[in-house]
């Protein structure tokens, strides 16, 4: 996603691009996963989860999109990156598992590393990445938005009644970055955009709806302690993904990096094992 993001910004600015990318994924998900009708979702499930997913990838789009530089755009998908091992936390907050957020702080403190090594890699200048913050704003958006994505995946499932939103959400998603694109100073490009950019597009629009209806139904089907343990590999698989795509050779930092997020991984399965739950009456369950 942070790559195509970069290329379609690239070619048809911040604000119309992601506007664009939303606007075709919305299209892909009303066609291929068409949607209850909207009276049937629960009133809070759309009204707070779709604040929650509109304001994440509105934050995230943008926050990539107004990076001046490349390394800025690395910084920025790092701090994005946070919200896997925000999400473990959450989990184990919401759990009601007596020490569950303390017996998951080791794992994920492990793999926020390793995260940090497989996706920054040689290229994170720690120097660099102080300067660049003399543009803030692409960083407090990507954090924000960590926190927001990470807090949506935590509450969303019990709010929903089962129904999935993901569709309807990522074309409320459109309609807000249209306004923001409209309400913006950027307009039409400059020029022409590529052949190269449409299809940018086309291909960011496919991984990003694809991937959210995906989520969408795991966060529904699945068990999301486990669910969030399995996140920890989104940044790796996608940091992979791209340098396969570009020709760029796995560096040591990145299999070093892979190695720590399996290990952090495993710390949180083991000692999130014996983590009680703890009952409405303060017991705790065996």
């Amino acid at each position: 996603m942070a790559g195509l993001v970069r290329i379609v910004a690239n070619d048809f600015g911040a604000t119309l691009g992601s506007a664009l990318i939303y606007t075709v994924g919305g299209a892909m998900l009303l066609i291929v996963r068409k949607p209850a009708p909207i009276r049937r979702y629960p009133r809070r499930y759309l009204l707070v989860g779709g604040l929650m997913f509109v304001f994440y990838e509105a934050s995230i789009s943008l926050a990539i999109g107004l990076a001046f530089t490349s390394a800025q755009s690395i910084e920025v998908s790092l701090i994005n990156y946070l919200w896997p091992s925000l999400l473990v936390l959450m989990t184990a907050a919401f759990s009601r598992r007596k020490g569950a957020v303390w017996r998951a702080l080791p794992g994920v403190i492990i793999v926020t590393i390793g995260i940090a090594l497989a996706v920054g890699g040689d290229r994170l200048d720690i120097n660099g990445a102080l300067a660049n913050i003399a543009n803030p704003l692409p960083y407090l958006l990507a954090l924000l938005g960590a926190f927001v994505w990470s807090l949506y995946a935590t509450v969303a499932p019990a709010m929903s009644g089962g129904y999935d939103g993901t569709a309807i959400f990522i074309c409320f998603v459109a309609v807000t970055l249209w306004i923001i694109h409209f309400a913006s100073v950027q307009g039409v490009p400059d020029r022409m955009p590529s052949f190269w950019g449409f299809v940018a597009v086309v291909a960011c629009a496919i991984s990003i709806a694809g991937g959210y209806a995906c989520w969408g139904y795991g966060m529904l089907h699945g068990d999301m302690e486990v669910l969030s343990l399995g996140s920890y590999a989104t940044p790796v698989l996608s940091t992979a993904s791209s340098m396969v795509l570009l020709g760029v050779a796995l560096g040591a930092s990145f299999w070093i990096g892979v190695a720590l997020v399996v290990g952090g991984t495993l710390v949180n399965v083991w000692l999130g094992k014996p983590a009680p739950r703890v009952s409405d009456s303060g017991e705790s369950d065996v």
